[in-house]
């Protein structure tokens, strides 16, 4: 059964919105302000190698389909980006343009619950907010990996949304580690046997 690893930048109080700058968000590309290191860069290159697919919402989708099939890189992460399958979650989305699309339209929690029995391994969920806020409150998240930066932005879109829980969600601290400014928190919920 495939996990899923919800894998965000996210600044100290929690904002994950446009960390790159590409969307328009008046703080956008807070990350590049940082030093995250080459081990920083490490964790990021082989949590997408050991990944066998990339789950998305449309709005990330769109972004990335739109720049990663033009980046070349010499480690690889460009071919692994547009090589791995991707699933996205959308009413939507007809004609995918990013090669290995496949497009869940149906009941978002039905399609995942499916695609977590079909995919042995690592599904990977980066950016997407709405997504992650679902699969947040229908507990459906495996794992966190969590790129935290020093910084304060206020507001913006983040990874845990505002809403009522019936329960708390207790995480437990898998690893965790300074690379650069940035802290690198893996976290996994704790769910009764």
């Amino acid at each position: 059964m495939g996990r899923i690893v919800v894998t965000e930048f996210i600044s100290l109080d929690g904002v994950m919105e446009d960390p790159g700058g590409a969307e328009g968000y008046r703080h956008g590309g807070w990350t590049f302000t940082f030093d995250r290191s080459d081990e920083g860069d490490k964790f990021k290159y082989d949590e997408l190698v050991s990944s066998e697919a990339q789950l998305l919402g449309r709005v990330t989708y769109d972004g990335f389909a739109k720049a990663w099939p033009t980046i070349e890189d010499e480690v690889g992460f460009a071919d692994k980006m547009n090589s791995s399958p991707k699933y996205v979650i959308s009413k939507t989305l007809t004609n995918p343009t990013w090669n290995n699309t496949t497009v869940l339209s149906g009941d978002p929690v039905e399609e995942i619950k499916a695609l977590k029995k079909q995919i042995e391994g690592d599904i990977l969920v980066a950016g997407s907010a709405q997504l992650v806020h679902l699969l947040t409150a229908n507990d459906l998240v495996d794992e966190y990996h969590l790129m935290v930066f020093p910084v304060l932005l206020g507001t913006g879109k983040k990874v845990f949304a505002d809403t009522d829980v019936a329960t708390p969600t207790r995480l437990k601290v898998v690893s965790d580690v300074r690379a650069g400014d940035v802290q690198m928190v893996v976290l996994r919920p704790e769910r009764e046997s």
